[in-house]
């Protein structure tokens, strides 16, 4: 990851790579039509370890090779739309390349499929944030910490946001002090130490 500091858009592509490539163990209707980014098995039948294997072999090439990860987790909805991480992890690849729409209907999916799972709403967040809906991004970071109370990437991110955006509230300063106990990266704890710094001022 391309990482000195985190400002917007390094620290954004940062907590993608590290966390929210799920290895396998409105906008949703759009994205189950038949005009969407892969095919439906026309019988009906869903084979579920070819998807997970599919994926898995994907998530190797997400960030290396996109446009084979793409492929490959096109296949692996084909073989079985209703594969949660092959939706999360295709939309990390359209994040990745900008394309935000598509990207938000890919976590849309992983949400309803993966119920019990951060990562898909923390990179719903993440979308949101990048197309500057603030107040939706910080529901969906609400929403991986009810799903996953203290989940560290998603306070990390919904930290970093609130910071960059001015919307602080009463959580921000134990979320900072959460980052520097318990993140073992060096550029977050410093960071975190700062801006905890700063709120003193």
């Amino acid at each position: 990851a391309r990482m000195n500091s985190p400002d917007r858009n390094c620290m954004s592509r940062f907590m993608i790579l590290a966390f929210c490539v799920v290895a396998v163990g409105s906008l949703l209707q759009a994205c189950s039509s038949t005009t969407g980014p892969y095919r439906t098995s026309a019988s009906g039948y869903r084979d579920s370890l070819r998807a997970q294997q599919l994926t898995e072999d994907a998530a190797d090439l997400v960030f290396s090779d996109p446009e084979r990860a793409e492929e490959l987790l096109r296949e692996a909805l084909t073989a079985d739309l209703y594969h949660g991480p092959a939706h999360n992890n295709l939309g990390v690849v359209f994040l990745n390349s900008g394309r935000l729409y598509d990207a938000a209907s890919e976590f849309e999916w992983a949400r309803k499929l993966m119920p019990g799972h951060p990562d898909p709403r923390l990179n719903l967040a993440l979308t949101l944030e990048e197309a500057g809906r603030i107040g939706e991004a910080a529901d969906s970071y609400h929403t991986a910490l009810e799903v996953y109370p203290n989940h560290l990437p998603t306070l990390m991110g919904l930290t970093r946001m609130q910071i960059r955006t001015g919307t602080t509230d009463e959580h921000t300063r134990s979320n900072l002090q959460e980052i520097v106990m318990r993140s073992s990266d060096s550029v977050w704890r410093s960071w975190a130490e700062r801006e905890l710094l700063r709120l003193d001022e």
